[in-house]
Order: structure tokens, then sequence, then C-alpha cells
């Protein structure tokens, strides 16, 4: 049986002080004996209020964000030996504001996938449609894309360590979600492309909606065959919010 896995991305939010917090408000609500993962993103500047908040917790944390190359003349990035220092558990690869206002490239995102995964890291690797593209029937070609240009290549043991994001681009931010039906479609068709090269290691492959998730939606989702957990941005910025969301995913 897979864990579920709820992760915040709290993108570009929280000072250290807010952060510290957050940790405090969120280990009152959090049992030790809690059955689902929880991961929490802080932006690069609060990792260190945030591992000192949750060290000792059930609770794990990771980077929103890293570059490929472990130093180098690469001015505002930040490198996994710089974030190893943090003790992070998990990074987020791909997401789609990476992609679309930052410009990375499929190519871009498949070298810090394997970085990733050669420190010991586990990645969160997001994949999802623009709205024209799904308009257009081409939501599955582009996650098909998304998939081939970071995981070809990998082999079972590597592949198991990676959490997979279905996150269309449409629903970020919007506060107009996928409908539960079309995300589970999108899950199982990435779990198929899985199982189609990496035999049953892909049912053990952990795959999380994300895209406008509330307290009020979450258990649509989180019941869904197909889908492991969420990966929540708004809506994980209060610790009542976001363990409301996270209950929806216990089993």
């Amino acid at each position: 049986m897979r864990t579920p896995i709820v992760a915040a991305n709290w993108k570009m939010n929280k000072t250290q002080a807010e952060a510290r917090e957050y940790c405090r408000r969120f280990r009152e609500l959090v049992p030790e004996d809690f059955p689902v993962e929880l991961v929490l993103f802080p932006p690069f500047t609060a990792l260190g209020a945030v591992r000192d908040g949750l060290t000792g917790s059930v609770v794990k944390w990771g980077a929103q964000n890293v570059h490929p190359e472990p130093k180098g003349a690469f001015t505002g990035e930040i490198s996994l030996p710089m974030l190893l220092e943090y003790e992070i558990s998990y990074v987020i690869v791909g997401h789609s504001e990476r992609r679309d206002i930052f410009g990375e490239t499929d190519e871009f995102i498949a070298r810090k996938i394997w970085a990733v995964l050669e420190a010991g890291v586990r990645p969160i690797l997001c994949v999802g449609e623009k709205l024209e593209e799904r308009r257009e029937g081409r939501a599955r070609e582009v996650v098909e894309r998304q998939l081939s240009a970071a995981l070809e290549g990998l082999s079972p043991e590597d592949a198991d360590r990676v959490v997979i994001a279905y996150e269309p681009v449409w629903a970020i931010g919007t506060g107009v979600p996928a409908r539960p039906e079309d995300a589970q479609e999108m899950a199982a068709f990435i779990r198929g492309w899985l199982r189609a090269r990496l035999g049953d290691v892909a049912d053990g492959i952990r795959i999380q909606y994300g895209g406008s998730v509330k307290p009020g939606n979450a258990g649509d989702f989180l019941r869904l065959p197909d889908i492991d957990g969420a990966l929540v941005g708004g809506a994980s910025l209060d610790p009542d919010s976001f363990f409301a969301i996270a209950r929806e995913g216990v089993p």
C-alpha cells in the first residue's frame, strides 16, 4: 500500500519568524502516529528555521528548487551541497512556475532530477498541461513529454524514490481545481506510462494532485485510486488549513 504524501509549497511566503511560529503550531496539530507523510517546502531563507522547528517530529522538509551543478558561477542559485546542510528530504523539480516564469526546459529539469537522486534526496517531479493544451486535446502528449524527458533511463530503484505531482497549470492559484475524474484519468495515464517502462515498480510510485487544493475539496482528490497525496500551495500557508487537508488523506 502506498503511503499518502501531502506537501506544503509555501512559494515566496513567510519570514524566518513566521516559519518558526508555523512549525510550533503545526507540531501541536500532528500526532506522532499520523499515517500520512507530511513535507513542508519553505523558501530557502526559512529552511534553517523549519529544520530547527521540525527536528524530532514526524514532519519532513525540503527545498522548492535547486541548481543541478554542485557549485559555480550561477548568481542567485542554490546547490545540493548547500541544501544538504539543512538535512532536507525532498526537492520540488519542474514546478510550472519554474517552467513558465523562469524558462526552465525539460532538459534542464532532467539534469535536476539526476542531481537530486545522486545526492540521496527524493525529487517531487511536477508535470501538467496548460489550459490551451487541454482544450486542444494535447494534455496527455504534454505530460508524456515531460515524463519522458525527466525519467527515461532511470533504474527501477531510482524511479521508486520519485514522487510525481500532476498539476494542471490552469488550476494552480486560480481557485478552480481540475475535476476529480480528470485528475484520476491523468494519474492513471501517468501510472500506465510508468508501468510500461518499469513494470511492477510503478505500482509503488506515489502520484500527487496539485492545483487549488483546499480543505473543502481535498477529499475528492485524495480518495481517488491513483492519487496518493497533494501538493498544496496557498491553502498550506495556514497550519490549520494544511492539516485539515492532510487529514483527508488518512487511509
